[in-house]
């Protein structure tokens, strides 16, 4: 068991609203800090002071956690300090052979980005069980509560923790990797997913929070893409396509995926951000997907070197979802990939039940 601290010593960020992709520098300057200044112990207390607290970790996934999930057990691996104490669980494989390969799914890495942590849970509750036979399971469900509790990108000392599974750490990422390492014996870590949103926070909070934190000036604030895609590694030399595939196939079940960027749809200020078929600013690999050197950054779905690794975004101010279509979007992408992998890589599996009938459970 792993107790890690988070030293508490360390102001809502207040904007003007935007509705162009191009702003005025002074429209992007967050109120803490001085512009072109990287923030100190001054200005991270400042922050970490003026967060709210706008909801609990203990009613909406602890105890979800506690009432327990067919053929998996519930286990704690460590705990953050912040103000008081955050228990982090994993829900593990009953049976866990240590012959069988392993599949890690994660979720609540950026606090604020509800529906990996539901989606997480969902899947839990719906199909896990059904992959059981073929597959060692962790599921970590929310790998940082405060900021799920805050609804926050960072972790209590402004880091991102999905910048912290390389050179820098954080309490968050080092408790989970201390985890695996130490106290988890398997053979293979064959897939791992990583379940993300993106969001309007992104774009009128967290992007300006995060050039005044590092003592940037910008006027471009990002687009934020409409649906859901998957982020992969540039970095390997046999990215899983068909793979990425299947999990689009499956998310489109529920909801839609993201467009690539069309210049030709574009106003002149929003031709600034980038250009065509890009999602978020990068290169669209294939539908729904792009790629991004994921060592260099430190992202959670590093840390393991699996085959099969992905980060899964969707958005959830869209107009065309609603909150639990982008829960079930996580859900079904993990069935969709583990449903390939197990075709691929593991022979023949038996019929899941009729997704009719358990998508009608779901309404």
């Amino acid at each position: 068991m792993f107790v890690v601290v988070v030293v508490v010593p360390f102001l809502l960020l207040t904007i003007t609203n935007i509705s162009n992709a191009y702003v005025k520098p002074s429209e992007l300057r967050h109120k803490i800090g001085t512009p072109g200044l990287p923030w100190g112990t001054k200005e991270k207390n400042e922050w970490f002071n003026s967060r709210v607290y706008h909801r609990s970790y203990q009613e909406d996934v602890v105890k979800k956690l506690q009432a327990g999930f067919e053929g998996f057990a519930v286990h704690q691996y460590g705990t953050i300090h912040v103000n008081k104490e955050y228990p982090l669980y994993v829900v593990k494989s009953n049976d866990w052979d240590e012959e069988k390969v392993c599949v890690l799914i994660t979720g609540g890495v950026h606090g604020y980005e509800t529906s990996g942590v539901q989606g997480a849970i969902l899947f839990l509750q719906r199909f896990a069980k059904y992959f059981n036979h073929d597959f060692n399971i962790l599921v970590a469900p929310c790998v940082n509560p405060w900021g799920y509790e805050t609804m926050e990108r960072w972790n209590a000392q402004a880091m991102d923790p999905n910048r912290s599974f390389g050179r820098e750490v954080t309490n968050e990422s080092k408790a989970l990797m201390q985890y695996l390492q130490h106290y988890l014996t398997c053979a293979k870590w064959l897939c791992h997913l990583d379940l993300h949103e993106t969001t309007d926070f992104d774009k009128f909070e967290f992007r300006p929070a995060k050039l005044a934190r590092d003592g940037e000036i910008s006027n471009q604030v990002g687009t934020i893409p409409d649906g859901f895609y998957l982020v992969t590694d540039s970095t390997i030399t046999n990215p899983q396509t068909t793979w990425h595939k299947a999990m689009i196939d499956s998310v489109r079940q529920v909801t839609h995926i993201a467009p690539v960027r069309s210049n030709a749809l574009c106003t002149e200020q929003q031709l600034r951000m980038g250009p065509d078929g890009t999602i978020i600013g990068e290169q669209a690999v294939q539908e729904g997907v792009i790629a991004v050197p994921v060592p260099a950054l430190g992202m959670c779905i590093g840390m393991t070197t699996a085959k099969y690794a992905a980060t899964t975004e969707i958005y959830p101010d869209s107009p065309k979802v609603t909150l639990e279509q982008c829960n079930q979007a996580q859900m079904m992408c993990i069935k969709g990939g583990l449903e390939y992998i197990t075709q691929q890589d593991k022979g023949s599996i038996p019929p899941l039940p009729i997704f009719q009938k358990l998508f009608g459970e779901m309404e």
